[in-house]
């Protein structure tokens, strides 16, 4: 299967600590939402973890994405100096990870880039996880447009 992130998407994704995932429902209302993830070749992962969220209510992100499994995660770099700016907008599936092993693995990835995690009592049947599988990605850099002798802003 080919690699639909490239190698500097993937350094990207692999240096920010937030994405905003965008999901819709079933009539395709937006929700945007800021999240921790961690990735594995293609694919990206998140957990509904320990936060504190609406008791007695599934996530809304988790009822549109079995609405409509079609989402996409946006990753940015801002910086007072435009010529630095960069994003990387992921289009994929999104699914619940059913398989034990699968979701093991994301809560492993998941712990090593956010210490937080580690503190956290997150195990299978009690804390979703979701795969992203990138289907697609649109990446711009400001500095690919940026021209010599341009002063900072």
């Amino acid at each position: 299967m080919p690699q639909v992130l490239a190698d500097d998407v993937r350094a990207l994704l692999d240096r920010s600590r937030i994405g905003h995932l965008a999901t819709a429902d079933r009539q395709l209302r937006p929700h945007v939402v800021p999240l921790c993830y961690a990735r594995e070749d293609d694919r990206l992962y998140f957990i509904v973890d320990e936060k504190p969220k609406q008791a007695g209510q599934r996530l809304k992100r988790l009822r549109n994405i079995a609405e409509n499994p079609a989402v996409a995660l946006v990753v940015d770099v801002y910086d007072e100096d435009w010529r630095r700016l960069e994003y990387a907008l992921v289009r994929g599936t999104a699914e619940i990870v059913t398989l034990a092993e699968e979701h093991q693995r994301a809560l492993a990835l998941l712990r090593v880039r956010y210490p937080q995690y580690r503190a956290m009592r997150l195990e299978a049947g009690r804390n979703e996880v979701v795969r992203i599988t990138a289907t697609g990605v649109h990446h711009w850099k400001a500095s690919a447009f940026s021209q010599k002798g341009t002063r900072a802003l």
